[in-house]
């Protein structure tokens, strides 16, 4: 017997207007008046940047100004590079860049919606017809089921800082929601134009981040189609799986035949793959145990559930179809020698996929404890942001503001109207939220997760609206980028040996070339450092031909150092 008894009343959709509204708020806020941040953010924008005002070669072979980049793959890159092309005259390179960003979360959004309404009209996830009539449509319940796969996608944790990166891991996860919605295509109606489509986004896929998640996942599909008929898995191997070979070898291919063997990136893309490929450690297992919980919440706890309450239908389609994708990719996470949230990352479409299964099934009670659960704690990280703001605002309480200096020394606390009102429009239309869940404890199959994910967002759009000022200062190179670039004359060229995401933002920011350090034709050369080691003492490793023309840090860091010297000749 299916385990879902639902009246019509209980597959009310959400308002279109809101679900657009809540996407948007939520991709937006991090986005706007935000420099490039260190790490992925910075070097992914770099290479961006870099093939922007690059040549064709720069387009073969991923860099940042010089220096190599061929880890992941070129087609995030790709995409933000023709974004900075259109409209970086009109927004900045680094906004234009980011445009991509937008569009990546956008495209998995579509995804996880338009993969649970697929699945969520069969025949088999229809809830039990009652015995007087009144059950809902087949339609409104898929609608229903994809409000809320979406509603716990926008909700995941892990998905919060990733999904805001100008990197390759904001596209890597949308495009696996793109091939779990070509595989809901295929399995719910099999045809060559659904093989076609599967096997152009797992070709995608490959040029996006490596080829070890389409290859794990196009195994698992066709374990899955073996056991669910002997036809299914023929198109996938005689349509699927040249496509996407065609797809997946042609950059690769086109970077071995037209640059030299010395800038082919392939070696090191194969390289870097092959680095993620290892027997299971007990490291992994660990990592993703420990990590798992909060990067994976809330759509672990509902996607068990979900598992649990259809264990006895044979695995329908809706279970069996996420559930083989999460399997595949927990087996990759844990063959990861490394620690890394990317790994943990194509996890939440499939698994916000299934949770949404899930939500028919749960009792009243675990409903309304997770619904308490997310108030106590989301309105309480509210109110801590709020706090904290108006700490660093008034300097009360004391306390709170003497740790938010002490974290960042020097910074200047800003007031801005416009901000400060978005933030608390925002904060408003939360207590309204809360006051409407409570009051009227509606019946929709949504309310599970609507505090969840609109908790999140709060939260979110709070600190990237009241504190991006202290955000930037922390984590931007742009003010000391800017003064080292008015050390170095026209018509000149810096080396390097900092890190690829300090290289991008000190390229950017200064308007200075910079070039490989090997074989280096500038007269000047720019290395990283700390305030213990002296200039004297690093000059050593360069030789006597160098001297010190300039030296900086970030305000918010008093041990880091850049040193800049010029070429004695």
């Amino acid at each position: 017997m299916k385990p879902v008894r639902l009246p019509a009343s209980a597959t009310n959709p959400l308002p279109r207007w809101g679900l657009i509204l809540l996407c948007l708020l939520y991709i937006l806020s991090g986005l706007i008046g935000r420099d490039p941040w260190k790490q992925e953010d910075a070097a992914g924008f770099g290479i961006m940047w870099t093939m922007a005002h690059g040549t064709w070669q720069d387009w073969l072979a991923p860099n940042i100004s010089g220096l190599a980049m061929p880890q992941e793959g070129p087609l995030a890159y790709w995409i933000g590079a023709i974004c900075i092309k259109l409209f970086g005259w009109l927004l900045g390179d680094a906004m234009a860049a980011r445009l991509a960003t937008v569009f990546f979360f956008l495209l998995g959004s579509f995804a996880v919606w338009y993969s649970t309404y697929v699945l969520g009209r069969r025949p088999e996830a229809q809830p039990l017809r009652l015995a007087f009539g009144g059950q809902p449509q087949p339609k409104d319940y898929g609608r229903t089921l994809a409000d809320g796969a979406l509603l716990i996608y926008l909700g995941s944790l892990g998905l919060l800082v990733h999904s805001h990166s100008t990197s390759a891991n904001a596209l890597h996860v949308s495009m696996v929601g793109m091939a779990l919605y070509g595989a809901v295509r295929y399995f719910d109606k099999p045809s060559g134009k659904s093989a076609l489509l599967l096997g152009a986004v797992l070709g995608l896929l490959v040029l996006t981040r490596g080829w070890l998640v389409p290859a794990g996942l196009l195994l698992g599909l066709l374990a899955l189609g073996l056991a669910r008929g002997k036809a299914l898995p023929l198109r996938l191997i005689g349509v699927s799986l040249p496509v996407a070979l065609v797809l997946g070898v042609a950059w690769p291919f086109a970077a071995q035949e037209l640059l030299p063997a010395a800038q082919s990136p392939v070696a090191g893309w194969m390289a870097w793959n092959l680095d993620h490929l290892g027997l299971p450690r007990w490291n992994a297992l660990k990592y993703l145990l420990s990590n798992g919980i909060w990067f994976c919440w809330p759509a672990w706890p509902f996607a068990a559930w979900a598992v649990y309450a259809w264990r006895r239908q044979a695995l329908p389609l809706h279970i069996a179809l996420p559930l083989a994708y999460c399997i595949v990719l927990i087996i990759l996470a844990l063959m990861y020698p490394g620690s890394d949230e990317a790994a943990l990352l194509p996890l939440l479409p499939p698994l916000a996929m299934l949770a949404a299964f899930g939500l028919p099934t749960m009792k009243r009670g675990a409903i309304n404890a997770v619904d308490w659960f997310s108030v106590m704690i989301l309105t309480t990280s509210a109110a801590f942001i709020w706090l904290g703001w108006i700490a660093k605002q008034t300097g009360w309480p004391a306390w709170l503001a003497r740790n938010a200096f002490k974290l960042a020394p020097g910074f200047k606390p800003e007031f801005d109207l416009f901000t400060v009102l978005i933030a608390g429009a925002a904060s408003v239309a939360w207590i309204a939220l809360v006051h409407w869940r409570i009051s009227r404890r509606p019946s929709v199959l949504w309310r599970a997760v609507v505090l969840s994910s609109g908790g999140v967002i709060l939260c979110w759009l709070l600190l990237m609206t009241l504190w991006l000022p202290w955000g930037n200062y922390m984590r931007s190179y742009a003010p000391v980028a800017r003064e080292m670039g008015e050390q170095v004359p026209p018509q000149n060229c810096v080396g390097s040996t900092i890190t690829p995401a300090q290289r991008a933002t000190f390229a950017y920011f200064s308007e200075v070339p910079f070039e490989r350090i090997d074989g280096m034709r500038c007269d000047y050369l720019l290395v990283p450092g700390s305030s213990r080691v002296k200039a004297e003492t690093e000059l050593r490793r360069y030789g006597d031909d160098w001297r010190l023309v300039w030296e900086g840090h970030r305000a918010s860091d008093r041990n880091e150092r850049f040193r800049l010297y010029r070429r004695v000749r």
